[in-house]
């Protein structure tokens, strides 16, 4: 969550150095040439398994990196870092929202409180403060924007338990790999509109820092992490992200914190803390049906 926390930080301070689609294109173009070597060994294994699984791998690939990656960016480049955290907390509701319309899976009265705080903190910074200005649709284009890739990345989430059984780095390159496919076309419009990365030492050290932490890094510990707990228990720790960003906007970046982010922060806060409260009464009332836990093995990390 740290490390995704400074991706948004980094998207922002590039915002006047690399079109978003040719930031993100570079980003998996590179971050799968890094994973590449990693990966090698077990892809002779996988790649049946892989094949036999490839509309999950496509939409894996699609909603959670290609299209939440470059919505980001595109978004971070007219909203501040700040915003873009505060709105990615509304993803572990979203998760539990869509296993309940979806999955049906069932939701207590503390969870449901939980997302609707969450997402109530959500409108409070995507609006300034005014909720009512949804009703006349005056927002800032850049947190709608990445409000769809928060969407977008909450289905991702979902969609991991259906992730097909194979070593951890064989599913990183892939969907590297295919995000790669997947943004070329876009990169490639906008190098034809006259939109070129502009090559600065800083340029370059953030686009190093996106492909070796958010990329490789960040998303090798979160899909490990579902394997693990569950999507719903390790969508829980996006949390964070607001908490660390938040930090790491102020500081590095200079960005204001104004009241209506108080009050965002509040409100989400209050979302973790009924979420946690109703999975923890929930836990002394007896086990639940879990997402089972795979077997040891030494194919995995």
């Amino acid at each position: 969550m740290l490390f995704w926390a400074g991706n948004s930080i980094a998207g922002r301070a590039m915002a006047g150095l690399a079109p978003p689609m040719t930031l993100t294109f570079w980003r998996w173009l590179l971050a799968s040439l890094l994973v590449a070597p990693f990966a090698w060994p077990h892809l002779k294994q996988d790649a049946p398994e892989l094949l036999r699984r490839w509309p999950i791998v496509l939409l894996l690939s699609l909603t959670g990196v290609a299209s939440f990656g470059a919505l980001l960016y595109w978004g971070l480049e007219s909203t501040t870092a700040l915003n873009s955290l505060l709105m990615q907390a509304a993803i572990p509701p979203l998760i539990l929202l869509f296993a309940f319309a979806l999955l049906r899976e069932r939701t207590g009265p503390g969870a449901l409180l939980g997302v609707a705080l969450s997402l109530a903190g959500v409108v409070i910074v995507i609006s300034k403060g005014r909720p009512w200005s949804l009703l006349s649709l005056h927002l800032n284009p850049g947190d709608g924007i990445i409000l769809i890739g928060v969407i977008l990345y909450a289905g991702y989430s979902l969609l991991l338990r259906r992730r097909p059984t194979v070593h951890p780095l064989s599913l990183l390159w892939i969907t590297f790999l295919l995000a790669t496919l997947f943004t070329a076309p876009l990169f490639g419009l906008e190098l034809a509109q006259g939109r070129h990365f502009a090559v600065t030492p800083g340029g370059l050290a953030g686009v190093a820092y996106i492909v070796i932490f958010p990329s490789f890094l960040a998303y090798l510990c979160f899909n490990r992490g579902v394997e693990l707990i569950g999507s719903a228990r390790a969508g829980q720790y996006m949390h964070l992200m607001p908490v660390f960003g938040a930090i790491l906007a102020v500081t590095l970046l200079g960005e204001p914190f104004h009241g209506y982010h108080a009050a965002g922060v509040l409100l989400i806060a209050a979302g973790i803390g009924a979420t946690s409260w109703a999975a923890r009464r929930a836990n002394e009332k007896g086990p639940r049906v879990a997402e089972p836990l795979p077997e040891p093995s030494d194919r995995q990390i």
